[in-house]
């Protein structure tokens, strides 16, 4: 029976009387073979004892649902009305959890792209392989432990363990990390719009750096965190006869402190692919404290879901880096083609700046929903779901730089738009499949993958 369901059915018994609120009784929950009750019970917005009314009870019920599959443990999760005592209301939650543990072997181009990849011949000497060893839920208190060990193009080492809930308030946590890499090639700069790489330099790019970070969740939807990191970076000398403006000053090693306060904001339906609500995020980072490395950034992101129909959903998304002073050197200057800042249609393109923005709209229509049994003997991963949307998009930039100006792209309003395919299936795999076109009469198909692992 679900919460819609079983709302109904207390409501029939008690002639539709939502003057009198219910008292929330015993909450029960089953399923959790990993993860802490009060885990469970921290993303709820009731609690034993509370008075709710019924259409109250019925809204909590939604954001109960939301919250604890925002929280990306459960494959699934249900929550009901279990019984009444008079007027006093039991409340069950049944979930399914995810496997938490990936000891995975790591095989991914080191290229910004896929298609970036490919306009380098698809070389395996250009791919990245190794072990990632991912366990979520490490201690069945949401938390995270990685560790990589990554050779081929790049070597990387890479650990952090991340505990968002260390004290019995379940607001304070930290989280902890280092990383180790090395690559014998450099992008020294970028040119036409293109990063141009240099590999004959015989001691490459070495950074090291480590970092420890305070959060603060005081409620459901937002967190708070403080962030400390310290990173040292050396490049082979030769670099500055091709980019004096690497590092700036003719250095080929730096080494400074970073200090990042960062707050974001989650109310969607579905945090790793949301359709409706609001997903926000701002920061503000101060790197260095000394004219070789010193530079402020703050950088913003919103979207924005909205349900126009039971199947179409529209979502605007705005996104914005500002750093200052603007004069930076080569290595702070990266704006679109790098993470999550590019616009679809010009995926084979980078472009620098030390201010920007991005908006992106998307129309989606869901036209195939279904799941396909999996033939384990798992209560929790007896199917694998899947969602198929058709999208229609348009996307529309602007980067300002002041000082790498040899680029058509910078400094200039830009547009793209397209239509494509989303897939959405087990553990936030999504696979954006776009035919896209651009302001410079180009069109082209591009892949886009995105997973957890």
């Amino acid at each position: 029976m679900d919460s819609l369901q079983s709302t109904s059915f207390v409501a029939s018994e008690y002639s539709n009387n939502y003057s009198t609120p219910f008292v929330v009784g015993e909450i029960i929950i089953e399923g959790n073979k990993r993860t802490k009750p009060y885990i469970i019970t921290r993303e709820l917005p009731f609690k034993p004892g509370d008075s709710i009314y019924l259409p109250d009870l019925v809204k909590a019920f939604e954001i109960s649902r939301q919250q604890l599959m925002n929280t990306t443990l459960f494959n699934e999760v249900i929550v009901s009305l279990k019984s009444f005592r008079g007027y006093i209301v039991d409340i069950n939650i049944q979930v399914k959890e995810r496997w938490y543990i990936f000891p995975i072997p790591y095989l991914k181009p080191v290229d910004r792209n896929l298609n970036e990849w490919a306009k380098q011949g698809y070389g395996l000497d250009r791919v990245n392989y190794g072990f990632k060893f991912t366990y979520n839920n490490f201690t069945g208190r949401n938390d995270k432990l990685k560790l990589w060990l990554i050779t081929g193009y790049t070597q990387q080492i890479q650990f952090q363990y991340d505990q968002p809930y260390a004290d019995k308030t379940l607001k304070h946590g930290y989280r902890v990390g280092f990383s180790y890499s090395f690559n014998r090639e450099i992008n020294y700069a970028t040119i036409d719009n293109q990063q141009r790489f240099v590999d004959s330099l015989n001691e490459g790019i070495k950074q090291w750096s480590g970092h420890i970070d305070y959060t603060y969740r005081p409620g459901l939807r937002t967190v708070h965190s403080v962030s400390l990191s310290y990173t040292h970076q050396s490049v082979d000398p030769r670099i500055n006869e091709l980019n004096p403006k690497y590092y700036g000053y003719q250095r080929n090693r730096i080494s400074f402190p970073e200090l990042t306060y960062n707050v974001s904001y989650v109310n969607v339906d579905y945090k790793p692919f949301p359709l409706t609500g609001v997903l926000a995020e701002g920061s503000i980072t101060k790197r260095g404290f000394n004219k070789e490395m010193n530079m402020w950034q703050v950088v913003g992101k919103a979207t924005k879901g909205f349900q126009l129909s039971k199947k179409d959903f529209f979502s605007w998304q705005l996104l914005g880096t500002l750093r200052f002073p603007f004069s930076q050197p080569y290595i702070n200057q990266r704006m679109f083609g790098y993470g999550d800042m590019y616009l679809r249609g010009l995926e084979d393109y980078v472009i620098d700046g030390a201010a920007g923005f991005l908006s992106r709209h998307s129309f989606r229509h869901q036209f195939l929903k279904f799941s396909v049994p999996t033939y384990i003997k798992s209560k929790s991963h007896d199917r694998i779901p899947f969602r198929i949307y058709a999208r229609v998009f348009g996307d529309a930039g602007y980067s300002y730089n002041k000082n790498f100006t040899n680029n058509s792209l910078t400094n200039r309003i830009l547009y793209t738009y397209g239509a494509g395919v989303d897939i959405v299936t087990f553990y936030d795999f999504i696979l954006r499949l776009d035919y896209s076109f651009n302001q410079l009469g180009q069109n082209g198909l591009f892949l886009h993958i995105k997973n957890d692992f």
